[in-house]
């Protein structure tokens, strides 16, 4: 048996794992839906809304309160748009707010 890299084995046994693929592809959009809000709500609303996770091509976002929540929902087209372009494909329809 050679010996091959481990970037190119873990690369493989990713692209075999469906579900572990789709966790990181998750998590991957968790993460650029968080820059997205940093730049779009600015540094002094950070810690009033985050990100949280994604399920059923869903993003839900926490809010600190109803105003924010009022915010994104009001930007929630140009947030959806904004993480597919970021991401490069359209895996997120909606937005769901938590407060």
């Amino acid at each position: 048996m050679p010996l091959s890299f481990l970037g190119d084995t873990l690369k493989n046994r990713i692209a075999a794992q469906t579900p572990l693929k789709k966790q990181l592809q998750a998590s991957r959009i968790v993460e650029c839906a968080k820059e997205l809000l940093l730049e779009m709500f600015g540094k002094e609303q950070e810690r009033n809304i985050a990100a949280l996770f994604l399920k059923n091509r869903t993003l839900t976002i926490s809010c600190a309160n109803s105003a924010v929540a009022q915010e994104v929902r009001l930007r929630q087209q140009e947030i959806v748009n904004g993480v597919n372009a970021k991401i490069g494909k359209n895996e997120v329809d909606r937005i769901r707010y938590l407060l």
